[in-house]
């Protein structure tokens, strides 16, 4: 078990992602507003894959409150910026147009705020515009003193039962049927544009998300880095036959993608959680996990929780603290083949049919179990590490958070996804778009009722303006010729150590 030391010097931090929707309830399709300065170089607010999509950045804290009070700042200047407009507190989209017209993420004219671009375009050459509007939080998360193998034993720990998190915590059962126009879903309609599944928890990470078949056949495995690196870099260096027929640049010259390869950079692969490593000014990822190991993991599977103003609450973070450590301290026997495909297939069932009674998984160590019994086992021992992290900080928020989230075994109706459907029913005749938009004013109103001291509106309009300098500066540094630039980016020794 750690000590209190270690124990306080957990390092946490949020990627937060939200449309930008009008009142009405349909996406933004203004661009990026001027007065959030540079989504290429500012430090806490950019874009994802649209430019419809804002993405905001907290820092690096010791405490759970001092990270949600900085998200809490970072969200007041944002609001305070978009006009009429509105965040939009769902993971699954807003009314959605034509997939052509989402508009993709526009960082500037030098070679790396090109690239950013064009990497998005191949994405929506690839997977389709709409899929890439689905948003998420992204929870990273360190511990003093663990190694490489530590942090991976922790991955492979978090594949097995990180289906617990969407049980607990998904809250997207529903969406607007503007999302899935023209495709195959096997949703039940709920009202004239609503589509759902009855026990869903997270419609986001089931098949209808974040799914690729040409990603399925990226066979990763979580063994150690070398595996984990070389499994990934054969992707990356990989030509797909689907994308060699689109290729890099039409006819005409314009660019369809980075490259014709299963993944065009690191980024692109899909996986519920990431080993990471901050990077240096043009370095490859896996370079630098290559050569300075893992520095923290990036949890990559929390819908947004339209009840929570900020996305997520300091009981899901204390939550994720506790299962973290929990995966962290538990035996990691090596993935296998068959084990990997059976994590999928536990995903695919909680996100479709987590509150379906009796539901039953597919356990790594061979045969099924109940979900409630497994979740059970699961969080009896996150409930030893909550209690460490009380003595550690003091007081009881750990296991009060613990006990207050658990509850929801017992209680299905108090999951964030049941709470969804039953007030769409109750207030809003089982409307998605008509209760998220309703949820998205609320939340609007409420952060710009908070104080925002003018020491802090300055602050940010520094840091609009300076990152505003700073993409106007590496514009003006650029030296290379486009396509040079991008053959030297994707290279795969680059990749190397």
């Amino acid at each position: 078990m750690n000590n209190k030391e270690t124990l306080l010097g957990i390092r946490r931090g949020i990627e937060k992602e939200s449309l930008r929707a009008l009142p009405g309830g349909g996406l933004a399709l203004t661009p990026h507003p001027v007065a959030l300065g540079s989504a290429l170089t500012h430090p806490h607010i950019t874009t994802d894959f649209s430019e419809s999509q804002v993405e905001l950045i907290t820092g690096v804290h010791a405490g759970v409150d001092d990270c949600l009070r900085e998200l809490t700042e970072i969200h007041q200047a944002t609001y305070r910026a978009l006009a009429d407009e509105r965040l939009w507190v769902s993971s699954m989209p807003c009314g959605l147009p034509t997939d052509e017209t989402i508009p993709l993420g526009r960082y500037g004219s030098s070679n790396v705020g090109r690239a950013k671009s064009i990497y998005r375009m191949g994405l929506g050459q690839r997977y389709g515009r709409r899929m890439q509007t689905i948003s998420d939080i992204h929870y990273n998360w360190s511990l003093p003193g663990v190694s490489t193998d530590g942090y991976f034993g922790a991955i492979r720990n978090f594949r097995r039962e990180g289906w617990l998190l969407l049980y607990l915590f998904g809250a997207s059962p529903a969406l607007c049927d503007s999302f899935v126009a023209g495709r195959e879903h096997g949703l039940q309609r709920l009202s004239d544009h609503s589509l759902y599944l009855p026990h869903a928890t997270s419609l986001r990470m089931g098949r209808l998300g974040y799914q690729s078949d040409a990603q399925s056949s990226i066979a990763v495995t979580y063994n150690c880095l070398e595996s984990y690196a070389a499994s990934l870099q054969a992707a990356l260096s990989q030509p797909y036959p689907a994308y060699e027929a689109i290729g890099v640049q039409t006819p005409g010259g314009d660019y369809n993608q980075l490259s014709t390869n299963l993944l065009q950079i690191e980024n692109e692969f899909y996986s519920t959680i990431r080993a990471k490593r901050v990077i240096r000014s043009g370095e490859r990822p896996l370079h630098a996990l290559r050569e300075r190991g893992v520095e923290y993991i990036e949890v990559r599977l929390m819908d947004l929780d339209p009840f929570e103003p900020l996305g997520i609450g300091a009981d899901a973070i204390r939550v994720l603290d506790a299962f973290l450590l929990h995966c962290l301290h538990s035996e990691s026997p090596s993935d296998t083949p068959d084990e990997i495909a059976a994590n999928a297939h536990n995903q695919h069932h909680v996100a479709a049919r987590g509150r379906e009674p009796g539901l039953k998984l597919a356990h790594w160590q061979g045969g099924e179990r109940s979900l409630q019994d497994w979740a059970g086992e699961i969080l009896a021992g996150c409930a030893t590490h909550a209690e460490a992290l009380d003595a550690a900080h003091g007081g009881n928020a750990y296991r009060s958070a613990l006990k207050r989230v658990a509850e929801r075994l017992q209680r299905p109706e108090l999951c964030p996804s049941a709470r969804v459907l039953a007030v769409m029913d109750q207030d809003f005749d089982d409307s998605h778009v008509g209760f998220i938009r309703r949820q998205s004013d609320a939340t609007r109103a409420a952060l710009l009722a908070l104080p925002f001291p003018e020491a802090l509106q300055q602050r940010f309009e520094k840091m609009a303006a300076d990152s505003l300098a700073e993409q106007a500066r590496i514009e003006k540094a650029d030296t290379l010729d486009f396509e040079e630039f991008r053959r030297f980016y994707v290279a795969p020794e680059r990749m190397a150590v």
